[in-house]
């Protein structure tokens, strides 16, 4: 591709707010003045970031190229930049080859227990292969490694960890000598604390955080990514449930009742939290600001859940903001976006490698 000339995005930079000319030049910010450089106003924040996305998935399991493109076109142009998988059954590597798509950290493949998730989504394993299949994925990923931690067990009718505490801390101690960190999708309790001894780096949803275990997950620095907008789904869950799974329709009742007191519990404690759409899963792609309003509407402070999305995720996955040098990955707003988030789902213009895509 052609290098573009300089731009100049003129206006408040978050998160400090202070009103900065940022030029870009050779795909990389500056805030050295380049003569000539076409100008652009408005409110400038670093490129967003879903930390729970999936590209090449959607509900009956993984799609091919074309509509993975168009996943992250919508995802692109609706400002995120950079984008955690959280397990896919498609193979996305090719996605980084693409300089007009998002940057992609990839967790591979889910790895669940035998028939104990969705259908064509994970690899489907028994407790002694858990750990291969973990060493497995963290070759083969960007980083992060994928774990269903718990599902409804048909024979017990409710949730259940997927497997053994002793299975996961292996997997966790295989992923990690892989030079890999792990996450897990947790909805219910019991299956926590394994991990949460075990090492665990992140945890995704995690409806079943008690305050014993929230103290464990800012002593130990455990990440959360909530997935708000999924959690408002558990009353379609336990309704579906009710009939042949009367007491996984109660527990995802309960968690949903509770979803609010747990989230903030963790907020208030200090538990690092972080901003996921669930696009691909249950979500519809280009969705994160909805996930950043929602975790606003919880009580969280606007900058809080907007860093969520941007700077403070973007530090946690090891990668720059708009410091001198930086990749220019950056999005313009007409005005403030903390004082109206409507205008997070109306980017004015979304800047990918020093490129104008949106």
């Amino acid at each position: 591709m052609p290098t573009p000339p300089a731009l100049r995005f003129s206006g408040p930079v978050l998160p400090d707010g202070e009103t900065r000319d940022l030029y870009v030049v050779d795909g990389h910010v500056t805030y050295e003045p380049q003569a000539g450089a076409e100008r652009v106003d408005g409110w400038i924040v670093p490129g967003l970031v879903d930390a729970h996305c999936h590209l090449g998935l959607e509900e009956h399991g993984p799609v091919g190229p074309a509509e993975t493109e168009e996943q992250a076109v919508l995802d692109r142009d609706a400002g995120a930049l950079l984008i955690r998988d959280a397990g896919s059954a498609a193979d996305t590597r090719w996605i980084h080859e693409r300089e007009d798509l998002p940057r992609l950290i990839r967790c591979g493949r889910h790895i669940g227990r035998t028939k104990r998730y969705i259908r064509n989504y994970a690899h489907e394993v028994e407790p002694d292969q858990l750990a291969e299949y973990a060493a497995q994925e963290a070759r083969a990923g960007d980083g992060w490694v994928k774990l269903v931690g718990d599902w409804i067990s048909r024979d017990a009718g409710d949730l259940v960890p997927s497997f053994p505490a002793e299975a996961f801390a292996a997997a966790i101690d295989a992923a990690h000598a892989e030079g890999a960190k792990v996450t897990a999708h947790c909805f219910g309790r019991d299956v926590l604390q394994g991990l949460l001894d075990a090492g665990i780096d992140c945890i995704e949803h995690g409806t079943g955080l008690s305050v014993d275990l929230v103290d464990q997950m800012v002593a130990q620095g455990t990440a959360l990514v909530p997935t708000v907008m999924q959690l408002a789904k558990f009353p379609e869950y336990a309704a579906a449930g009710r009939a042949k799974f009367p007491a996984y329709s109660s527990t995802m009742t309960d968690l949903h009742a509770r979803t609010r007191s747990t989230l903030m519990t963790a907020y208030e404690a200090g538990v690092p939290m972080y901003a996921g759409s669930d696009g691909g899963g249950i979500s519809r792609h280009g969705n994160l600001a909805g996930e950043v309003v929602a975790m606003v509407g919880l009580g969280m402070p606007v900058d809080y859940a907007l860093g969520a999305a941007s700077w403070r995720a973007r530090s946690w996955l090891g990668r720059p903001s708009l410091e001198e040098g930086a990749p220019a990955d950056l999005v313009v707003y007409d005005a403030d976006p903390r004082a109206d988030l409507d205008l997070l789902f109306k980017p004015k213009q979304v800047v990918l490698r020093g490129r104008v895509v949106a």
